[in-house]
This record gives structure tokens, sequence and C-alpha cells, in this order.
């Protein structure tokens, strides 16, 4: 839900911590394997940057953008339009394009001619969080139309759904959320019926946990969360609420902690490391959002380091889970093909200072003795001890790929 409406429920309370070892649970969703969004999917969308602003040659130029930076080589491939590119139905129900995107077989021809892939935006209500045309009474109809342009992703955002949630159950709080998921249904079986493969995004903001139900409509990621914001309380909290969902987590399908806001706001560059570590960490969907044209030097770095996005695209598809937490600072680890680990040690609050440094308990980890691994932001080789001092600034990390680990015995 973008910024345009208010909140009309508040959301679902998150599933209950689990362990570490609950990432290597077997995803809900493996007796029905998807063939789009085997790992997370990565790219670039609109919103963070544009908003309701987004025009065609706007699309065009992050298409040329993603290419020219290397973007694309390190695997953002989704070029994402979101709200109000719409215009009206015409007599026959068809709906139009706005004025701002006068042809969207061509902009999807030359997105494609860039050897990447063009996402849309919808809602299942009769308007989107901004007022344009939804696709309430058009699912059929709306999914073959973005078939037939050569759409790749659909974004569908609940929004105006609601009011007709609440009109076709008043009061019954848990025949609306029938009446949500039965919406979501319906347009998984258009966009099968369109027959094109289209990665489908739920965006109902974690509503009656979604991440239990929504492999059966389809979804190939769902949001968690309310809207993430360029602000680190943001961020956290959202990272917070993570904790739990591993289970939900595999290929084809994926919690989506919302996009990302690296380089975007006033965040710091230890906030902006942080932010995409922590995505990747979580195996979530990977969607820049920032001023492509204008990135600086330093959040190119970020969004382009290799070693961090192979955490995201690691092919066992487990997300990370939080161990323990001390203090103000959070340990994550997150088990990785061929025996692997990543480990990723946050400092969420104030600095540590030499008299009183965090000491890291490698047997909370399962890992027994010294564990050799690489630091994935400065590139060196760091040796882990048990209770060893580790010194983090202020919303910073420490990322750590530890390529054979020894377990506890």
């Amino acid at each position: 839900m973008r910024r345009f409406i208010p909140l009309y429920f508040a959301i679902v309370a998150m599933v209950a911590f689990n362990p570490f070892c609950a990432a290597a649970q077997k995803p809900a969703a493996e007796n029905a394997p998807a063939q789009t969004a085997q790992t997370p999917p990565m790219g670039w969308n609109s919103w963070n940057y544009f908003a309701d602003r987004v025009t065609d040659a706007d699309i065009r130029h992050a298409a040329d953008e993603l290419v020219a930076t290397g973007m694309r080589d390190a695997g953002y491939v989704y070029v994402n339009i979101d709200d109000t590119w719409e215009g009206e139905r015409n007599a026959d129900g068809v709906l139009q394009t706005n004025k701002k995107f006068p042809d969207m077989k061509a902009l999807a021809d030359y997105v494609h001619s860039k050897g990447l892939k063009l996402g849309i935006y919808s809602s299942p209500g009769s308007k989107t969080c901004a007022g344009f045309e939804g696709s309430l009474g058009h699912e059929a109809q709306d999914a073959q139309m973005y078939a037939s342009w050569g759409v790749d992703y659909l974004k569908y955002d609940l929004c105006s759904y609601i009011p007709e949630m609440q009109k076709q159950a008043p009061k019954d709080r848990a025949e609306q959320m029938r009446t949500m998921i039965s919406a979501y249904g319906k347009m998984d079986k258009a966009l099968k019926a369109a027959g094109r493969p289209i990665v489908y995004s739920l965006c109902q903001y974690g509503w009656d946990s979604v991440w239990e139900w929504a492999p059966q409509v389809g979804g190939n990621l769902w949001r968690t969360t309310g809207d993430i914001e360029p602000r680190w309380q943001s961020i956290y909290s959202i990272l917070s609420e993570q904790a739990g969902l591993a289970q939900y987590a595999g290929p084809g399908h994926w919690n989506d902690p919302d996009m990302l806001e690296v380089g975007n706001g006033r965040l710091s560059l230890a906030e902006n490391r942080t932010h995409f570590s922590m995505w990747a960490m979580l195996a979530a969907p990977l969607l820049a959002g920032n001023d492509l044209p204008n990135m600086k030097p330093e959040i190119h770095d970020i969004l382009t380091n290799r070693e961090v996005i192979a955490i995201d695209q690691d092919r066992l598809g487990h997300q990370a889970t939080r161990v323990y937490s001390e203090g103000e600072v959070d340990v994550w680890a997150r088990p990785l093909a061929n025996g692997a680990m990543a480990i990723a040690v946050v400092n969420a609050g104030s600095d540590r200072y030499s008299s009183h440094p965090f000491h890291l308990n490698l047997t909370k980890l399962g890992l027994h003795g010294t564990q050799t691994g690489k630091d994935l932001w400065t590139g060196k080789t760091i040796t882990l001890t048990n209770d060893m001092p580790l010194e983090i600034a202020s919303h910073d990390i420490l990322l750590v790929r530890i390529a054979k680990t020894s377990k506890t015995r």
C-alpha cells in the first residue's frame, strides 16, 4: 500500500520466533514448485523515487541505466512500473494506458531489447492506491492484456479492495480475509490462463499470515509488513518483524519485506550497507528504487556487491533466522549451499566502545572451534573465535561468509 490511503486495519501480528534450525525445514509449497522466481527477483521499481510522476521515458531511462551501471549484469533484470500508468476502460472493458504511457507493448519491447524484463502494477479492487483503474471484475481481461504486452511481473496491491471486503462481510473479519484470499486466487487463475510466465507479487501488508496461504494462490512473493521508508527505524522495524518467517521462504515463493531504500532519504552509508546486507540475508527480493542516473559511487558499490548478492541468490533458498540478540546487537545466520554459512552481526543502537565491545557467541550459532571466513564488505579474511570482541559502529553490520563450517558436536 502506498501513501495515498490510510491503513484500514492494524497489521496482523507476525508468527512467533523460530530457532535457527527452522531455516532447514522444507518450504510449504515444495510439492508444487513454481516455474518463476526460483531465486528472489532482482530489479528496480519506479515508486520509491518517482512515485506518481513516472513516465514511459523514465522507464526507458531506467532500463538504460541498469545496463550502463552494470546492475543488469549483477542480476537486476526487472524494470517495474508501479502505480499511475492506468487510463480508462473502453466500451469493451479493455483498460487503456494514460498519456504518460502511450504504447505499453512498445515499452515492453524496448525493455526486453536490453536483456531486461518488464513489471506492472494493479489492484484486486476497483481502484489502485492512487485512485487509478483497478482489476475488479476484469481479472481475466487484464491478465490477457499483460501477456499480450509482454509483461513479466505483476505487483497486485490490495488498496481499494478493502471496502469491498467490508461490504461483502460486514463485521466479520474472518470472512473478509477469506474474501481477500479469493481475490488473489482469482488473479492467479487469470495469469495462468493467459499462458505467459509472470511473477506474481502479493502486496497486502502481511494480513492474515499471508506466508501461510500465498503459495496456494500462486504467490511468488508476498509483502510481510506495511510500507518501507528511507529511515533507519522503518528499516530496522521491518527487519525485526521477519524473525520467525524463514520456514515459509524457498525457491518460487519468498517473504517480501518491501523494496530497497538504498540510496534514498538521509540514510547513512552504514545504514544503506546494513539494509542491503540484511535483505540479502532474508532471501528477499532486491528491488532498488533509487535515482539511477545520479547514483553515488558508494551506493553503486553497495547495490552491485556480487558476494552479498550471491547470499541473496543462494540456490538453497533458505532465509536467515535471528539466532540471538544481546542488548543492541542482533546476530542472524543463514545456511548456504555446499555447507557454507552467512553470519550477520547488526549494531541496532549506539556505538560500542573498546571498554565494552560485543562478544560473539559461536556456540549459539551451532559452531565449534575457530571459523575462518570472509568479511563481505572489506573483502578481507576474518577469523571468528568464541567470545571474541567485536566493535561495530552505530547501525552498521559485520557480514561474514564461512565457506565450510565446523558444527558443534
